[in-house]
């Protein structure tokens, strides 16, 4: 069975034949046609994975073919090719939904290249798209990369379980949107979530918080009032920094999930509750049990299914939809329709780190929609907007390091994030760096960025 199914539009036939040959060697499946009337009659017949365009066919234009596909079938990946390629003719491609614009005459090396990585992106998006169907997500953790794939999977598995869960991650990565999502996913989804951050209250009101009191347990206890266990009945229980609870207080959690059973503070009563506990944390709870901060027994009752949050720096891929997400957004939230992102600065917000994660990108493209004075925000503007930006000359110095040292590194976080920002697809990223493709090739193979074609066509990482 191929590895999927092709369509090739070319009007020569020694280019047809080529490219046939080659994609057929690597096993799939590839149907030609030498204009567009053949074309559109293939399109109706069959679905195809991903098409190949070129610009200008016997019977009309390529690109009004591509705009017709995507309006009938969005999700297929398109590939255009022409030998008289321009800037403006890329331009009008990537707007109508073109993925990538390869230059003939094309090298057959870097087309599969560019098939496979169009199909293995198209595959992650995919796979993303029909996990949230399952599990209810917030835009915040949306994207198509390998680790969110992973992720959603994790939590789609988690929310059928009555186990309890254990969220880790840096801050700023979305442990409570996770919490919310294994919740509303769950066969206790129609009981209450209830939330308590562990690091927010002074030791000595956690257990009412927790436990609930009676009418003058303590100074101040006028009334009885249930704690987030009573309330949580039937339902889920959210702990966030559930590393910052006091060992006391841990030794008393143990105890609640072991007996399912509640006192409150003041109270003789005992009172059985049913309640999941999903907890979160962005500390290590394993170093923290082996300085005896945190309780061995406690962690193994909190870890039955563990779920760690990819930082936003291991997943650059997700962060062009995340902006466009957090800048739609922003636009409707603060009246500034008409507001537009240049694509450099779409590209220096997807090399940036974000140490704060999630959270710190959507802050950041707030305030660029809130504080830019023009409707085009430009590169220059995200660098004012980052407080930690990679690309200011302070940042770049390191003491011992040479000169032509720390140039090749910031050529090649330069190049890493051109490439990481369009998927690997080396023609897109040569045209946003306003370099020739080939000259592109030779400067990321002369900075270690890329392994050989061979490896990229085999289905490996294109940047190492």
């Amino acid at each position: 069975m191929a590895r999927a199914h092709l369509l090739l539009v070319d009007d020569e036939p020694a280019i047809l034949s080529t490219l046939q040959k080659a994609l057929a060697l690597e096993g799939y499946g590839v149907d030609v046609a030498g204009g567009i009337g053949i074309a559109e009659e293939r399109i109706e017949k069959r679905a195809y994975d991903l098409c190949i365009f070129d610009v200008m066919l016997p019977d009309g234009d390529g690109l009004d073919l591509l705009a017709r596909l995507k309006k009938s079938q969005p999700n297929v990946p398109v590939l255009m090719m022409s030998g008289h390629a321009n800037i403006d003719l890329a331009v009008r491609a990537t707007k109508l939904g073109a993925l990538s614009f390869l230059e003939k005459p094309v090298n057959t090396d870097a087309l599969l290249i560019t098939v496979e990585n169009a199909l293995r992106l198209e595959r992650a998006e995919s796979e993303a798209k029909n996990l949230r169907k399952q599990v209810g997500i917030d835009a915040s953790i949306i994207g198509g990369s390998a680790a969110m794939v992973e992720l959603l999977e994790r939590i789609r598995r988690a929310a059928k379980s009555q186990a309890s869960v254990l969220v880790t991650g840096e801050r700023g990565t979305g442990k409570e949107l996770v919490a919310r999502a294994i919740h509303e996913n769950s066969p206790r989804k129609k009981g209450p979530l209830e939330k308590l951050n562990c690091a927010a209250l002074p030791s000595e009101l956690i257990e009412s918080e927790l436990f609930g009191h009676e009418a003058g347990a303590f100074t101040g206890a006028t009334k009885q009032r249930r704690g987030k266990f009573e309330r949580a009945n039937g339902g889920t229980l959210f702990l966030d920094e559930v590393g910052d609870m006091p060992l006391a207080m841990q030794a008393k959690l143990l105890r609640v999930l072991q007996e399912k059973e509640i006192e409150r503070v003041g109270g003789s009563e005992v009172l059985k509750v049913d309640v999941r506990v999903v907890a979160a944390t962005n500390r290590d709870l394993q170093a923290m049990c082996e300085e005896n901060t945190f309780r061995a027994d406690l962690l193994d009752r909190l870890n039955v299914i563990p779920i760690e949050l990819p930082p936003l720096r291991k997943r650059r891929g997700d962060i062009p939809v995340l902006v466009e997400h957090f800048l739609e957004r922003s636009i409707a939230e603060n009246d500034r329709r008409g507001v537009t992102l240049a694509d450099d600065a779409m590209a220096l917000l997807s090399s940036y780190s974000f140490p704060g994660n999630v959270r710190e990108l959507r802050n950041v493209v707030e305030r660029l929609v809130i504080l830019n004075a023009t409707d085009k925000i430009d590169r220059a503007d995200v660098e004012a907007a980052l407080p930690h930006s990679a690309t200011k000359a302070s940042g770049l110095y390191r003491p011992g390091a040479s000169y032509k040292v720390l140039v090749d590194e910031a050529e090649r976080e330069i190049l890493r994030g051109a490439i990481d920002h369009f998927h690997g697809q080396m023609a897109k990223a040569a045209r946003a760096l306003d370099l020739e493709r080939s000259h592109l090739y030779k400067k990321a193979k002369a900075v270690g960025l890329r392994s050989s074609e061979k490896d990229d066509a085999d289905g490996d990482d294109p940047v190492k």
